[in-house]
């Protein structure tokens, strides 16, 4: 039997482990942020009634939204 103990940690244990390239590093695809942020539930329903209506979703309608802000 071994007296030797080992610490376990939480967490990925890939995280850990430091790669030189990455897949996402690899991509010619900027890296992203996520948004969120609460509505009430009727405007929500009446964004997703309006994204429907244009055959989009509601994340396509808000990234061409987005898109379309100047940098004034």
């Amino acid at each position: 039997m071994s007296t030797k103990q080992t610490t376990l940690s939480a967490g990925r244990p890939s995280a850990a482990k430091n790669k030189a390239a990455t897949l996402a590093s690899l991509a010619d695809t900027p890296a992203t942020k996520r948004v969120n942020f609460d509505l009430p539930a009727e405007e929500h329903t009446k964004l997703k009634i309006y994204a429907a209506r244009q055959g989009k979703t509601v994340k396509e309608l808000l990234t061409e939204y987005v898109a379309q802000l100047t940098n004034d």
